[in-house]
């Protein structure tokens, strides 16, 4: 990877520096992704199947998976896999459980009660990528939260030919509409509805350029009124290192992201010379042993190795480039950890891959993308559910506030918001 040395750069060369990859922008993107969900709103079932030809290069006869489909699938899993899936699903469900909402019930003042309640999204629509790589894991990380929530109808879409062992973790996972459509169409299908796919009323998933801008454009669409957890799009992971850091382990994690596709972007920060310098000759020689070697090579031309002066720095260049996963390999990664403002995920320590949060150890991989962690939160169960206010006043709780609401209503030139107020007041004065 290209070594640039950072207090060197004018601020204009550091913008460019964190800039993602060139790949993720595209003029045409925009356009061709609204012709491909005005095709599906138009066609419904014919135009996914007819996308499916175009794009997958596979004929389905039915978008749906029969139950008999499904069990024939589960049974082609190997059992060691099966066994894998069941860990993480243990340790996921454990840390979404613990993050069920408690609600806030209490009085603001006398006889006034305001609470805060939750209720699950009735109907979400779950996009699980395939194409290069079948992401099995990401049917836990949405099914799970989904299914604690208490989502009453998950609906799994997926690219066709669905690999055996995402039919089996969904299925693990207590799904059972499961449909063979991939892509924007896929995203398409989930906000307008078609003949064999329900319309649904919040989408979740990662996925391509095309999947992203396809989310985007249907969240903002007001005939479809559906709305997308977050923009998550190509992956992408920074490391904080210094010179004490394991070089290997580094390029290592580096192209765990790179080879997720030629759109991912990889970056290291480092005080150390040295350590940028073996962390290239690392990757030299794991990038030659990789199956996805041409995919994670294109990925690394848009990647770069940052020289800073100390680790505060470090945390400064990293809250700039806003990562999904954040790596902090250092001696001490938990006085690093105090100064990260924006990140998706973290992994502290020599020993914490970003693979185990892919896969098992209980967070969410689901994650904001393109510096958008600087706004945008990981997913969590939350994200499964709507929150509503309630306020309940008693007589003496009215006219302990009504003046006060009265003189900023007349404040704001509402009248009949002060009204509404004093007719209330007139009526207890009058008993």
């Amino acid at each position: 990877m290209q070594i640039l040395d950072w207090s060197t750069l004018s601020e204009v060369q550091q913008a460019e520096a964190l800039a993602r990859s060139p790949l993720v922008g595209d003029e045409n993107l925009e356009q061709t992704v609204a012709s491909i969900l005005q095709q599906v709103r138009q066609d419904g079932d014919d135009a996914l199947l007819a996308l499916s030809r175009k794009f997958d290069g596979v004929e389905i006869a039915d978008i749906k998976l029969s139950a008999e489909a499904i069990a024939s699938a589960c049974s082609n899993v190997p059992q060691s896999l099966k066994e894998a899936i069941a860990q993480a699903i243990a340790n996921i469900e454990t840390f979404h459980n613990a993050q069920k909402f408690q609600g806030v019930d209490l009085e603001t003042q006398p006889g006034i009660r305001c609470e805060l309640r939750t209720e699950a999204i009735e109907k979400v629509g779950l996009y699980i990528p395939g194409g290069s790589a079948p992401l099995i894991s990401t049917v836990l990380m949405l099914a799970l939260p989904a299914k604690i929530a208490g989502c009453d109808q998950r609906v799994l879409v997926s690219p066709p030919p669905i690999n055996d062992a995402i039919v089996y973790a969904a299925n693990a996972c207590g799904i059972d509409e499961i449909y063979q459509v991939g892509g924007a169409q896929a995203i398409a299908a989930l906000a307008f509805g078609s003949q064999s796919v329900p319309k649904v009323d919040k989408i979740f998933g990662p996925g391509n350029r095309f999947v992203t801008e396809a989310k985007r454009q249907v969240s903002q669409d007001s005939q479809s009124v559906v709305s997308i957890d977050m923009p998550a799009g190509p992956s992408e992971v920074l490391v904080i290192a210094d010179a004490k850091a394991e070089p290997a382990f580094i390029a290592a994690d580096l192209l765990s992201q790179a080879e997720h596709g030629p759109d991912s972007q990889v970056m290291l920060v480092t005080d150390s010379e040295t350590l940028a310098a073996q962390v290239n000759t690392a990757l030299s020689a794991q990038l030659e042993a990789l199956p996805r070697k041409e995919m994670a090579s294109v990925a690394l031309l848009s990647s770069r190795t940052l020289l800073v002066k100390d680790m505060a720095q470090a945390a400064a260049v990293s809250n700039l480039y806003g990562p999904e996963h954040l790596i902090v390999q250092t001696e001490s990664p938990r006085d690093i950890l105090k100064d990260i403002r924006a990140a998706g995920s973290v992994f502290l320590g020599a020993y914490t891959p970003e693979s185990v949060g892919d896969y098992a150890s209980g967070t969410n991989h689901v994650l904001p993308t393109y510096g958008y962690s600087r706004s945008v939160s990981s997913l969590s169960l939350a994200d499964f559910s709507r929150r509503f206010t309630v306020q309940e006043l008693t007589p003496l709780g009215l006219q302990n506030l009504g003046n006060a609401v009265m003189t900023m209503a007349e404040a704001e030139q509402l009248d009949a918001h002060k009204n509404a107020v004093a007719l209330r007041l007139a009526k207890l004065a009058e008993e």
